[in-house]
């Protein structure tokens, strides 16, 4: 801002008239403009109306680092057209990139966390204890930064592709001792009234008990019948019949007919149904548990035949319909299958799910590039599976002639394999995931009886990768069995680090590809890794996030930036 000064002279001038005794002194005012530019700093933008956080979970700086290589350097990389520039890497340039410590914090803090604690601590600015859901780490109950906006008169939404009572969205919008009791976090999220956009998988916690009983071999002709009538009104809402084909609830409630009927909810099960709606109060439950994992959104993305709404689609509703809201919104994007991937130590499924949320990520960029009253922060829960690219002795460089005068008449010939970047392009092209590699050889994880033959079958159909029979040979090598008397995998290393039972194979397949893709992973869980903050907004509010913080801090600044923080 520019102003003018404007000097005003005063000078005393002595006027004398013929007769000497007749002397005076009068005033003279004179007028002199002095022109001088003076810039004025603008008030920095220090709130906002809005505040958009998006969690790819598990998505550490090893993940973040595959995701970029592979759109600046795989050969046939997505990106190409795109001038090889993920939408992570716009708001790198747009804006503040930091760090951030994620473990349990406060007095009684661990050193690796969960997602339930680690959303938490993002929701609430608080210390929050492991697996607890929207509590502090004594266990009270912490006014979430969705339910304050909801409070402040703000708009409120939760997108997921895993399922909407999953420890990340239920971390925001419900309390519970532990993240497992999910058909309670369902019921609680519909009464409170506080979220007005879920949308996300998981129908089989909002569900009645009833549809799982009839599934019983003694279930009585009144159970069936009971379950029948359940599905009839399902179907008549639109729900497709995979999504209501099991519960997980130990009661009778019908959670999706009450939200509708009690709660005012609009209801969504596919994605023609979501694009229909128009109203501002929505509940979309997409599958039975979690969405379409990467590869097969990448596939029937190709054929145009997805029934399912994607990440990207669900974010642009999302946005559509809270930022209506004139007195602003808090909207959580969750990106919840890299961490899947991570956990089956699964590198082709990682990649395509680190694609498929840099697609919200871009759709998000894209509403909020113009604005100044909107805060948009892009972190992870935490790091899973402390993945990375290394090289190794498998198949060794042979010698190559280069042309540069320092070789001197040798050959270029490294010692080691430090990895193609083709292999970037082999990752993308996955077939499908590593639990479509076990559960063809065994659709309910028993492996008793699988045979070597079946396992090199197996991952030949679903990976890039032809194994040999010897090295198919180690899926089938067992450590002890399960409550069930399913044997369970036998690793040679960090054992203790592989906790879900046989679900674990899917990390057994990535042991015996991983020469073939460059790829070691340390852990079938999580790691203490500080993991990227990226904040895209006004100046005034996002400089605060470029520097190594914790997600307790996060959730303070967040709460701040709307304007939501107590009276100190």
């Amino acid at each position: 801002m520019k102003k003018k000064l404007l000097a005003v002279a005063v000078s005393a001038v002595l006027l004398t008239a013929c007769n000497d005794d007749d002397t005076k002194t009068v005033e003279v005012i004179k007028e002199v403009e002095v022109v001088k530019e003076v810039e004025v700093a603008a008030k920095p933008v220090t709130q906002v109306k809005n505040v958009i956080l998006m969690i790819g979970d598990g998505m550490g700086a090893q993940q973040v680092g595959l995701l970029e290589e592979y759109a600046r350097r795989a050969p046939n990389s997505t990106y190409n057209n795109k001038n090889n520039e993920t939408a992570l890497s716009k708001l790198a340039a747009g804006g503040h990139l930091g760090l951030s410590l994620n473990a349990p914090h406060g007095e009684n803090g661990k050193l690796v966390v969960d997602s339930a604690c680690s959303a938490t601590q993002l929701a609430t600015g608080k210390a929050a204890g492991s697996e607890m859901i929207g509590l502090d780490d004594q266990g009270y109950v912490i006014e979430t930064i969705l339910e304050k906006a909801k409070k402040a008169g703000k708009a409120t939404g939760l997108v997921s592709d895993t399922r909407l009572t999953h420890a990340t969205p239920a971390a925001f919008a419900a309390h519970q001792p532990h993240r497992s009791y999910e058909p309670e976090i369902a019921v609680e999220m519909v009464e409170s009234g506080m979220v007005d956009v879920m949308l996300s998988g998981g129908a089989r916690a909002f569900l009645p008990e009833v549809l799982k009983a009839a599934k019983a071999e003694d279930a009585s002709e009144e159970i069936k019948q009971k379950a029948a009538e359940v599905k009839q009104q399902l179907a008549a809402l639109g729900m497709p019949e995979k999504s209501y084909s099991d519960s997980k609830r130990d009661d009778q409630r019908n959670v999706v007919v009450e939200a509708k009927e009690q709660h005012g909810y609009e209801l969504a099960f596919d994605n023609a149904q979501l694009s229909a709606l128009k109203g501002d109060k929505i509940l979309g439950l997409f599958a039975k548990s979690g969405m379409a994992d990467g590869i097969a959104y990448r596939d029937c993305k190709a054929n145009n035949s997805c029934t399912q709404p994607s990440l990207k689609e669900m974010t642009v509703k999302a946005l559509d319909i809270l930022s209506k809201d004139e007195d602003g919104f808090f909207l959580m994007i969750e990106g919840g299958q890299i961490d899947w991937a991570g956990h089956a130590n699964d590198a082709g499924w990682m990649l395509n799910e680190l694609l498929k949320f840099d697609e919200a990520v871009e759709a998000v960029h894209e509403w909020a590039k113009e604005r100044t009253d909107t805060l948009v922060v892009v972190t992870a829960d935490h790091e899973t599976g402390s993945f990375g690219f290394s090289y190794s002795s498998y198949n060794k460089p042979v010698g190559v002639d280069l042309p540069g005068d320092g070789m001197q008449g040798k050959q270029y010939k490294p010692k080691f394999n430090f990895g193609g970047l083709e292999l970037l392009d082999t990752l993308y092209a996955q077939k499908g995931t590593f639990y479509d590699v076990i559960g063809h050889v065994n659709g309910g994880y028993d492996f008793s009886n699988s045979t070597d033959q079946d396992w090199q079958n197996a991952i030949k159909k679903y990976t890039p990768y032809e194994v040999s029979i010897d090295e198919a040979a180690r899926m089938n090598e067992f450590n002890g069995y399960n409550s069930d008397n399913e044997p369970l995998p036998k690793f040679d290393d960090f054992s203790d680090f592989y906790v879900y039972g046989t679900e674990d194979y899917t990390a057994k397949v990535g042991r015996i590809v991983a020469k073939q893709q460059n790829v070691v992973w340390g852990t079938g869980t999580h790691t203490a890794a500080p993991v990227p903050v990226y904040a895209f907004g006004p100046a005034g509010v996002t400089e605060q996030f470029s520097t190594l913080q914790h997600h307790v801090d996060i959730g303070t600044k967040m709460i701040k930036a709307l304007g939501l923080a107590e009276a100190e």
